[in-house]
């Protein structure tokens, strides 16, 4: 074993577990998963423990595991707190707490003085037409937790729409946003470790299509000095306050008078996926290094242009990819299925003609 070889384990064996396992094999360490089947992404790259006795096997994971992390912001905070009487988990529950529920992750942006959408919390639709006279229109309705790439989302644009969001996203609790008109829609990954050293990647630009991720242009262009301090700032706050280890994510908009914050997400983030081919450190090495306290990697660019092309639902004519100067690609054991990422493609370039001439070759892969 190296020096500092951990065995860390995995809460979740999906693509996100898988592309932290292949960063952190290099570093010396091994790694488990607990995840729902032995079919899933990340199943062969460690010692699988599957949740079908989830008793026994979440025991097993923690006996194996020196420390423990997550692929997603909907685990249970009970759950880590049982596990870190016994295993160090990072990012903590108290990460968790608050990016898992989008009220206390408001209330959280509101008391750091950082700028979110105006926003009430509605338990029921008495309180979601009392919510829209205070918000106004047009404003989204979202559930308060486990949403994810647009699901539990609907736009309301107009009163007579007010029963069918509540009903469409399950008559359940929920949050109320005012819209925010923004110029573009950005993103920030930071990353710290227990000894408080702190390193941010630069700003990218996402567009999304049915709420879905869809491209990252990184860096984002036209980004001034003053707005990415601004960027890092909010991040600064939010890692100091929870104390976080590991990466974390900030979505933002932009706006005419500055940065909005969207939510944040406690994990590996999908807008970061270009830093594996076009960053010094990916975010999966710089997390795998934060929660096993090394010193953490550089995140600037390794060329002066990188996007990040997801794949989603049909995996396409891949050997088109194969035959690019400057892409990689990056695949995730997953079968076809509508709306399912199943990998994504990267590039980097020179130039800004090259990297459009990249893009316009893999537009088959965008909407």
């Amino acid at each position: 074993m190296t020096p500092f070889s951990r065995r860390v384990g995995i809460l979740g064996a999906g693509q996100l577990g898988r592309m932290l396992a292949i960063a952190g094999y290099p570093l010396g360490h091994k790694f488990g998963f607990y995840g729902l089947n032995h079919d899933e992404p990340a199943a062969m790259l460690g010692h699988m423990h599957v949740q079908s006795d989830e008793a026994h096997s979440l025991s097993q994971l923690i006996d194996f595991a020196d420390v423990i992390t997550y692929e997603s912001e909907n685990t249970s905070v009970e759950l880590v707190e049982k596990i870190s009487q016994t295993t160090p988990v990072y990012p903590s529950a108290t990460s968790l707490y608050y990016s898992q529920h989008r009220g206390r992750e408001k209330s959280l942006f509101t008391e750091l003085n950082i700028p979110c959408a105006p926003y009430t919390l509605v338990s029921d639709l008495t309180e979601l037409h009392q919510a829209v006279d205070m918000v106004g229109l047009p404003a989204i309705l979202k559930t308060s937790t486990e949403g994810y790439d647009g699901k539990g989302q609907f736009v309301i644009t107009q009163t007579d729409q007010i029963e069918q969001a509540w009903s469409s996203i399950g008559e359940r609790e929920a949050i109320l946003e005012g819209f925010v008109e923004f110029k573009r829609e950005l993103s920030i990954i930071a990353v710290r470790n227990a000894d408080n050293q702190q390193v941010y990647y630069p700003l990218v630009e996402n567009q999304h299509h049915d709420g879905i991720l869809r491209l990252t242009i990184a860096p984002a262009r036209q980004i001034s000095p003053a707005i990415q301090q601004q960027a890092e700032d909010y991040m600064q706050a939010l890692l100091n306050k929870m104390d976080h280890v590991g990466v974390l994510t900030l979505e933002l908009f932009e706006t005419e008078t500055g940065l909005v914050v969207n939510e944040m997400a406690p994990r590996v983030h999908n807008s970061g996926h270009w830093t594996m081919d076009g960053a010094q450190t990916s975010q999966f090495e710089n997390h795998i290094r934060a929660i096993t306290n090394l010193p953490l990697g550089a995140t600037t660019p390794r060329q002066s242009f990188a996007a990040m092309v997801n794949i989603i639902g049909q995996h396409g004519d891949i050997k088109t990819v194969l035959n690019m100067p400057n892409a990689f690609l990056h695949l995730y054991d997953k079968a076809e299925r509508p709306g399912r990422k199943l990998g994504h493609i990267n590039v980097v370039a020179n130039t800004q003609a090259e990297l459009q001439t990249r893009l316009d070759q893999l537009k088959a892969w965008m909407p």
